[in-house]
């Protein structure tokens, strides 16, 4: 599928900052010399095909106050990955969960992102997760320095 040059240029506007105000597609579309209308019209017509899932915004844990993450790896029966991972997807503490392929000598296929005031509390919470998803085998993973983290650009 061939994108237009207006779909690369909201594409583009929209994978960075977006502003913080009343009208942020009117800001953005601003920049690109377009109505508000024609950005969202575009957006919309992004989303049917299926080209953008979702927008998400990125928070800075550390400046909000939340000093410790860990990742979890959990080892789920396979038959039962999609309800263990609602279950743990429920907790506030955490932000990502996801599923991988396990491998002979790393048997994890569940992860979870764990974000806490601190490292006690990240191992309190796998805590609570095992206990409330019936998972005993898992591993804490905690973060020591992010070398980094960026939103992935498209087109610029």
């Amino acid at each position: 599928m061939q994108l237009s040059d207006e779909e690369k240029q909201v594409i583009s506007a929209i994978q960075g900052d977006i502003p913080v105000t009343e009208h942020p597609y009117r800001v953005l579309a601003e920049g690109l010399n377009m109505t508000e209308e024609s950005f969202l019209s575009i957006l919309k017509g992004l989303d049917e095909k299926n080209l953008i899932r979702r927008f998400g915004a990125t928070l800075r844990h550390q400046k909000s106050g939340f000093t410790a993450n860990a990742m979890v790896a959990w080892q789920v029966n396979e038959a039962q990955v999609e309800a263990v991972g609602r279950a743990m997807a429920s907790f506030k503490e955490v932000s990502h969960c996801y599923r991988r392929d396990p491998v002979a000598e790393w048997p994890f296929n569940l992860y979870t992102m764990v974000h806490a005031t601190s490292r006690e509390a990240c191992i309190e919470t796998a805590q609570r997760i095992s206990e409330k998803a019936g998972v005993s085998s898992y591993r804490v993973l905690f973060s020591k320095r992010e070398l980094k983290k960026t939103s992935m650009t498209y087109f610029s």
